[in-house]
């Protein structure tokens, strides 16, 4: 070897080495072949070691090598990160002689999804460099490598093998074998100063649900990409990456817990043939604002939202009929009673307000939604009901509404008051605005089957979506009082007062108390056996309090209630159920906890996932349970060897589900997903769920044999 040679090689260091020592070689090449192992070769992949030089020049020191990967079409391989899951390519070095050290350089990755995930990888074909020093500069050596890779198409594949590669005394070098290397140690990337850039900062949203970059590079950016590693157990989804001038910013989506910035950060950055490596990166306190508004910026047209609100208006009225809404027809039916005797007038001005108490519940939902969306955090439609003390505000509404619907006590009002309600003057408006926003607080846990388009395009959009969806969601649901307002004289066509209202009333009372039972069940879930127990208590004695025998505490008897009622929101909370106590309760029931990272393992293996998000407040979850998922013929297929029925648990809050959820722009639920060697990306099912629709999408995911057995 040349003079020029050796000092280029004493000079190298890093990634500079392999491209500056392979350019070199080619640039003093002679043709002759350059020393290869034996490949590897399988149906799905071909490997090979592979050195530009044809053996160890006299006094040489280092290697230009490196494992040149073939992939089959639709194949591909993971980068040294590879994403949200896969595995890493893994080369040990056991039986080298003469070796002191081989460093394994990584070309820049491409982005690719696999089972609806994102991942970091090769695909076609990759080479990797390959450092070589050896132990004795000049003596023949050895390179044995034990090489194992995982490689997925539509299921994933482990491929161990092993490459041998003895090199004996001798100089020359190959061309091709040169470039090869050379081509792929250009691709490593290099220290961010080499292409003019520099990380202008780095840190984590408040909730730590995000990261969030700036980047600036002199020139500008054409398709950069970005591509993150914080510690062994993080994963990130797909980049919102916007570039204004030199400067570009990116927010990317945590998809596992939230994060605290303890773990190392690494960044590397693609855009075209410039690859950079950001390494040891420090997190800033404060994130970095976007250049613009995205979601303004690419705004929706005129046309579509209307369309979507008209889509809002009707789904809004289907939820007047769903499952949730059914204990709220003895509050409708009840006021609708109440105003049989009154006049026209007063019957059109009450049902207005109840429509307007619906709609102005649904404003505020609307309200919180931008607040929360404001404050970075996640929201959903019926996520009210993951919050343990609106629970028990409606607990306490329903108990004290259920007594006195029983009898068991009157609220009595002073008696200037009763006189002005004893008018057809406005009387009475206060409770028809209650029972109108009443009955929407109730409607929310459910999904009609327009709904979740509705409120997918509310989320995702503008603050003026969010409004306008909102807004046609109320109107919807409070068509049917709009509907008596507009003709008072249907309530004539009620049955006439008699003594049949005496059981009618036990009756709407009963309801209440099923919808209590519920809300306590559901409140168990949320905060614990011991909160429902305390509540249920505390309520009975405010019950107790009211009732006539309570009267007894005479002058005592108002702080003594007040005081009850107080104690409700005094709840001993307890803790979330762990993953071992979730899973043991499921494991009765043949589903398993979910695991987003467990998905693709199993598809990989040949089954079929179907994933059920529910929760205890979500009684259309409920209705696709009892009518679909535990009946035949569904039962049976979720039965199978080949299916893994997975649930997701939202009854309480997790960041986790929410994440899952708006990576099919779903921000609500029921919502159930079927994965399976035919269909990695997931095949998401609708909100109400049927047989067919079940069976179908089992057979499409991979399941023929099985679905069709059962017909």
């Amino acid at each position: 070897m040349s003079r020029t040679l050796k000092d280029l090689t004493r000079r190298a260091r890093g990634v500079g080495y392999a491209l500056a020592l392979a350019s070199g070689l080619v640039a003093l090449a002679g043709p002759s072949p350059a020393a290869q192992s034996e490949p590897h070769v399988s149906p799905i992949s071909t490997a090979r070691l592979v050195t530009a030089e044809n053996g160890i020049a006299p006094d040489a020191r280092y290697l230009s090598a490196g494992i040149a990967v073939t992939l089959e079409d639709a194949w591909k391989t993971y980068w040294r990160s590879p994403g949200e899951v896969g595995l890493p390519p893994e080369v040990t070095w056991e039986g080298s002689e003469n070796i002191a050290e081989v460093e394994l350089l990584f070309p820049a990755p491409t982005r690719f999804r696999a089972f609806g995930i994102e991942n970091f990888g090769y695909a076609d074909e990759v080479t990797f460099p390959l450092k070589v020093t050896l132990a004795d500069p000049g003596a023949p050596a050895q390179l044995s490598a034990q090489v194992n890779l995982l490689v997925c198409a539509d299921i994933c594949v482990p491929e161990t093998f092993e490459l041998s590669l003895p090199l004996a005394p001798g100089e020359g070098v190959d061309l091709d074998a040169a470039s090869l290397i050379a081509d792929a140690a250009s691709q490593v990337p290099e220290a961010p100063e080499r292409f003019g850039a520099s990380l202008t900062s780095a840190a984590l949203t408040d909730d730590g649900t995000a990261l969030v970059l700036s980047v600036a590079r002199a020139g500008g950016w054409t398709d950069p990409d970005v591509f993150p590693e914080m510690g062994e157990f993080t994963a990130f989804g797909v980049p919102d990456i916007r570039v204004e001038g030199d400067a570009l910013w990116a927010q990317l989506p945590i998809l596992s817990e939230p994060v605290t910035g303890e773990e190392p950060l690494r960044l590397t950055l693609t855009d075209g043939a410039v690859a950079i490596d950001l390494q040891d990166v420090a997190l800033d306190a404060t994130a970095p604002a976007p250049p613009y508004d995205a979601t303004q910026a690419a705004g929706s047209a005129v046309t579509e939202l209307l369309w979507i609100a008209l889509v809002a208006v009707l789904g809004g009225l289907i939820l007047n009929v769903m499952p949730c809404v059914l204990p709220v027809l003895s509050i409708k039916f009840a006021s609708a009673l109440k105003a049989k005797n009154h006049s026209p007038a007063r019957v059109r001005v009450g049902f207005l307000m109840s429509a307007a108490g619906v709609l102005a519940f649904m404003w505020a939902l609307a309200a919180g939604t931008l607040a929360a969306r404001g404050m970075g955090v996640s929201v959903g439609w019926g996520l009210q009901f993951q919050n343990p003390y609106f629970l028990v505000a409606l607990l306490a509404i329903l108990a004290v509404f259920a007594a006195n619907l029983a009898g068991l006590f009157e609220i009595a009002l002073p008696q200037g008051l009763m006189t002005r309600m004893a008018s057809d003057k406005g009387s009475g408006y206060l409770g028809d605005f209650a029972t109108g926003a009443f009955a929407a607080v109730l409607a929310t846990p459910c999904s009609a089957p327009f709904l979740g388009t509705a409120i997918a395009f509310a989320m995702a959009g503008r603050p003026i979506d969010i409004v306008v969806i909102f807004t046609a969601l109320g109107l919807g649901l409070a068509l049917p009082y709009l509907l008596i307002a507009a003709a008072p004289g249907l309530i004539r066509y009620l049955p006439k007062p008699g003594a049949w209202m005496v059981t009618l009333k036990f009756v709407l009372a009963a309801l209440l108390l099923l919808t209590a039972a519920w809300l306590l069940f559901v409140l168990i879930g949320v905060a614990g056996l011991s909160a429902a127990l305390w509540t249920a208590g505390t309520l009975a004695a405010l019950v107790l309090i009211l009732s006539p025998l309570g009267a007894r505490l005479s002058r005592a008897r108002t702080p003594v209630a007040a005081a009850a009622l107080i104690a409700t929101f005094l709840l001993p909370i307890g803790p979330a159920p762990t993953s071992a106590e979730s899973g043991d309760a499921l494991a009765a029931s043949d589903w398993v906890v979910f695991d987003r990272s467990e998905i693709p393992r199993r598809v990989a293996a040949g089954e079929v996932v179907f994933v059920d998000v529910t929760a205890d407040w979500c009684l259309t979850c409920k209705a696709n349970k009892a009518l679909v998922l535990d009946r035949d013929p569904v039962a049976s297929l979720l039965k199978s060897d080949s299916v893994t029925p997975m649930r997701a648990d939202w009854t309480r809050p997790s960041d986790v589900i929410a994440a899952y959820l708006k990576s099919f722009g779903r921000f609500g639920i029921p919502f159930n997903v079927v994965y399976g060697p035919a269909a990695p990306e997931g095949i998401p099912l609708p909100e109400i769920l049927s047989a067919e629709t079940v069976s179908e999408a089992l057979r499409e995911a991979g399941l023929r044999q099985i679905a069709l057995a059962t017909q």
